[in-house]
């Protein structure tokens, strides 16, 4: 499975952080979770933290679910 990549994130004044994806905005944190999301961003991989945080990452199941029975004939 690749490594998340594309994402980045700015710290605003009042403490509100936008976490970005290849320029769009994926989501913004305000309060107590920016507090936790810096945190953590600050002690591990900033771009598996991000994915992770976003919603915007990979299960490692997709192959499965595409051969799933239930799934044949759906491709995209």
């Amino acid at each position: 499975m690749p490594r998340p990549s594309g994402f980045s994130y700015t710290t605003r004044p009042d403490g509100t952080v936008h976490i970005t994806h290849r320029g769009r905005n994926a989501t913004t944190l305000r309060g107590e979770r920016a507090v936790k999301f810096t945190e953590e961003v600050e002690s591990g991989d900033a771009q598996e933290v991000m994915a992770r945080w976003t919603g915007s990452y990979k299960f490692g199941n997709e192959r499965t679910a595409r051969n799933h029975p239930r799934n044949q004939g759906r491709r995209s």
